[in-house]
């Protein structure tokens, strides 16, 4: 959810702590160039992020998004170890989200919650988030999962809080093969018995993994605008190097809520400072989604962090077409996205149903 933080939400957060930006400003920062500038701006826009009426503004608008897109379900990622890196309330935070999105939900957008750690905090940070969700769980909380700089942590220390989730009947999910190697994914699903795999775009260097996910029916969740944007797509093609220096720990933000009418005392966060556009060495038209999907692995689309890479999901299913694919595997990715989500058979059938019921009226099937 954090990542999709318009420039108009981030002004408003802002403004509410004494910082005055402009749209352009974090437009601007916004355009990164590689996966250690993205970190540097996830760390800038969510130090906005410090009471449960902030996260509630950010969920008000992520929710109207959405259901301005025609989306009738969601699984929703929240970097719950953030926030308890800067010793925020989560159930707090949690119950001002739930409440600002009731309203679409009666309007007939499903939303379901993955609570999310990051990699580089550590095994123990990684089992207080999966503490967390589990007592969440009836609340909303479908799945726990993992993000981050996969490099900075193997994936053996995350066994305890994967197994923990799992214990209480949560899904588990976990970025991997996003800047790692081929290794990574097929450690992801054997050590912490991920059911789908965020990114997983290295399987493509590894013709033996892509068999493997393929017979074991492994979603990967596909950003491709993401995978430009952060240079990640550039490194698995072997056109980009990866800069090391990006696992530096999230800096504390305070918790303490600014007066409705009053600036906080802490002083204003500075912008990452970008000049000019920003070059990239690959394109959509080189992303392997549709080598991977035809390979018979099952694919799905989303948009990763869409505000931070000026992209909607109506954007990423126009770019399947500069990938070549037909209209027939796109549609099969559509599907995908029902057939992968956390939800029982019955619930999964009666939106596909639906679904194919508004294509088939399109005249789309």
């Amino acid at each position: 959810m954090e990542g999709s933080l318009a420039p108009r939400t981030v002004v408003d957060l802002a403004a509410r702590y004494g910082a005055r930006l402009s749209e352009q400003e974090v437009t601007a920062a916004y355009r990164v160039s590689d996966f250690a500038g993205f970190i540097e701006t996830y760390k800038w826009v969510t130090s906005y992020l410090r009471a449960p009426r902030d996260y509630a503004l950010a969920a008000e608008r992520l929710a109207a998004l959405l259901f301005a897109e025609n989306v009738v379900y969601g699984e929703v990622t929240l970097s719950v170890g953030v926030m308890l890196l800067r010793k925020q309330d989560v159930r707090a935070n949690f119950r001002a989200i739930r409440e600002a999105v009731a309203s679409f939900e009666k309007r007939g957008l499903r939303l379901q919650w993955i609570f999310d750690t990051v990699r580089q905090f550590g095994g123990a940070a990684a089992k207080e988030v999966a503490r967390r969700a589990i007592e969440l769980r009836r609340e909303g909380v479908v799945a726990f999962g993992m993000g981050g700089d996969e490099l900075s942590v193997p994936t053996s220390e995350f066994r305890d809080a994967y197994n923990q989730a799992a214990a209480s009947g949560l899904h588990r999910v976990a970025h991997a093969g996003e800047i790692g190697g081929p290794e990574l994914v097929r450690e992801a699903v054997e050590q912490l018995g991920a059911e789908r795999i965020g990114h997983g775009i290295a399987a493509v260097r590894d013709p033996y993994l892509m068999n493997w996910l393929a017979n074991r029916a492994i979603p990967l969740e596909i950003c491709p605008t993401s995978n430009v944007r952060t240079g990640a797509l550039g490194l698995q093609l072997g056109r980009t190097a990866l800069p090391r220096g990006n696992s530096a720990p999230v800096p504390e933000a305070p918790v303490r809520e600014a007066p409705a009418r009053e600036a906080s005392n802490e002083a204003p966060v500075e912008a990452p400072h970008r000049v000019g556009e920003t070059p990239y060495p690959v394109a959509l038209r080189d992303h392997p989604l549709p080598q991977l999907l035809r390979s018979g692995i099952p694919v799905t689309l989303s948009t990763d962090d869409p505000a931070m890479f000026e992209t909607s999901l109506a954007d990423e299913y126009a770019s399947l077409g500069e990938m070549g694919l037909t209209a027939a595997e796109i549609l099969r990715i559509a599907e995908s996205g029902f057939s992968s989500a956390f939800l029982s058979p019955n619930e999964k059938q009666q939106l596909l149903a639906n679904f194919r019921q508004g294509a088939a009226a399109l005249s789309l099937i």
